[in-house]
């Protein structure tokens, strides 16, 4: 249940295979292009507050996820915050290509919150990862304007059997709110998920 927990609280595991997204030549290219997380791999002139990850619009369970990002006191909205998802397809795959010799997640997408700290993404519920006993997730990755630091945690699912009430009681405990209860609303379930900047996942981001 340790590694369960471990799990839970952030997942960058992914990071190495993602890529450029509207990158100009490879001589354009940072220096750190072939190592560095994909939450960087965007063109900062592209975002929005508002994305979907592809393929969304042919998916049998189209979810979209909202809300607000707040500062650490939980009132103050967290303007220019980009946030950076990757998840696995329908079938618990990560469906994975390649870009300027870069391996990528192919379902990911980025936004910036606006002024009012608001986020959405257009994406679908995943299926759950074939080579392990956990949880259906989608991956999330947070950089804060003018902080290099990343961080991040999996966004789970509240109808998934995996998640017991001991399992409940835990994340609870770790100070975690990373539980999605999507709601149907006519052709595509919603989410609404509001997200405080916490000091702890700074300090995780550091080791």
């Amino acid at each position: 249940m340790r590694k369960l927990v471990y799990l839970l609280s952030v997942s960058f595991f992914l990071g190495s295979f993602c890529a450029v997204n509207a990158q100009g030549s490879l001589e354009e290219l940072p220096n750190d292009y072939q190592t560095r997380h994909a939450i960087f791999d965007y063109s900062e002139n592209e975002l929005t507050n508002t994305d979907s990850i592809p393929d969304f619009a042919s998916k049998s369970d189209p979810l979209k996820i909202t809300g607000t990002v707040f500062l650490s006191d939980g009132i103050t909205p967290a303007k220019d915050v980009i946030l950076y998802i990757n998840q696995a397809d329908e079938q618990g795959n990560y469906e994975l290509k390649k870009q300027n010799d870069k391996r990528y997640v192919y379902h990911r997408g980025w936004v910036k919150t606006d002024a009012d700290g608001k986020y959405t993404f257009y994406t679908f519920v995943p299926g759950k990862e074939r080579r392990s006993n956990d949880f259906k997730k989608i991956h999330l990755v947070i950089k804060e304007p003018n902080n290099v630091e990343i961080n991040g945690f999996d966004f789970i699912f509240d109808n998934d059997p995996l998640l017991s009430k001991s399992c409940r009681r835990k994340i609870a405990k770790n100070g975690m709110d990373n539980i999605l209860k999507p709601e149907k609303k006519e052709s595509i379930s919603v989410a609404t998920k509001n997200i405080v900047l916490k000091e702890q996942r700074i300090e995780y981001a550091k080791k």
